[in-house]
């Protein structure tokens, strides 16, 4: 019998657990050819989340659960996950219930049929229209600077094969952006649709700004076309300085019109200020990550799994 494990990071989730155990319960019932694992990551939550996966464990050993020994984020969370997953498929959900269970029989039946990574595309969600539409801008920038495909819409919620899990258990990076790695380690993928539900317990966790940062760390992990950019910007405004520079010499010689006075001289070194700030702040973000890694410091540390340290 195959087993299969459905990882669930979590942070701050107290609330949704008695909805997890409930739709779990529900997967085992309807799924019964195959042996499951749910697999929790407690990531450094400061409530009760961490009483509540022992509570679990204890009730049902089908149950496993991760405790981090402080707060990583959850691609960090899902890396773990990765390291402790038993299952020869791996199928990552949000712990506040908002990805339906409804799907998985179809994740399994093209697992069977031999996919190695099965990805869920929202076709429609909860979220505000703002929300939406910087979502699907991102996911576009993101493909137009970059040769490998791009999943559009698509998110964290999806099934593994083993296969897909070693590779990803290679990656060790520290700044992680796990949708880009999706994409870059290949295998034979397919895509299917779902309606994200509401949540129905606690509030999310991801404000604009921690979503904004989590863009960032996509486009910076994920292709180098910023650091291009800034050359062929650099590149552009040195040859308008120089045409510039030909017009005004002709002009002052052939007219005897005197050099543009102070608003222009303004005008022109901010300009230039602005786009050497911007290109060393590009710069800057890269340097930063590559700091970061070069400490060659372990992903996380944990306090415990299934209560043994």
């Amino acid at each position: 019998m195959k087993k299969v494990t459905i990882l669930l990071p979590a942070y701050n989730e107290e609330a949704s657990f008695p909805l997890i155990a409930q739709n779990m319960r529900q997967v085992m019932t309807e799924n019964p050819s195959y042996e499951w694992e749910f697999l929790l990551v407690n990531d450094g939550s400061t409530d009760n989340t961490l009483q509540q996966m022992i509570r679990l464990r204890q009730a049902d050993a089908h149950y496993s659960y991760v405790d981090l020994s402080r707060n990583y984020g959850k691609e960090v969370a899902m890396m773990a996950g990765f390291d402790y997953a038993t299952g020869d498929a791996l199928i990552i959900m949000d712990a506040d219930m908002q990805h339906p269970i409804n799907v998985i029989p179809e994740m399994l039946r093209y697992w069977e049929e031999g996919y190695d990574d099965v990805y869920a595309q929202r076709q429609g969600s909860q979220e505000s229209w703002l929300r939406r539409k910087t979502s699907h801008w991102y996911y576009k920038v993101l493909q137009s600077l970059t040769r490998i495909p791009i999943q559009k819409d698509t998110g964290d919620f999806r099934l593994l094969d083993r296969s897909c899990i070693e590779a990803l258990k290679q990656m060790r990076e520290t700044e992680r952006n796990t949708k880009g790695m999706y994409s870059w380690i290949g295998f034979h993928k397919k895509g299917i649709y779902y309606q994200q539900q509401q949540r129905q317990e606690g509030k999310s966790k991801w404000s604009m700004m921690s979503l904004l940062n989590l863009a960032l760390t996509g486009i910076m992990s994920y292709t180098t076309a910023p650091l291009r950019m800034a050359s062929i910007l650099g590149l552009l405004v040195s040859m308008v300085a120089f045409i510039y520079l030909i017009y005004i010499i002709i002009v002052t010689n052939l007219y005897g019109e005197p050099v543009q006075g102070y608003p222009t001289i303004m005008v022109t070194m901010l300009f230039l200020g602005g786009v050497q700030l911007l290109s060393l702040g590009i710069i800057g973000e890269y340097l930063a990550r590559v700091f970061n890694e070069v400490k060659g410091r372990p992903g996380y540390f944990i306090n415990s799994y299934n209560g043994k340290r």
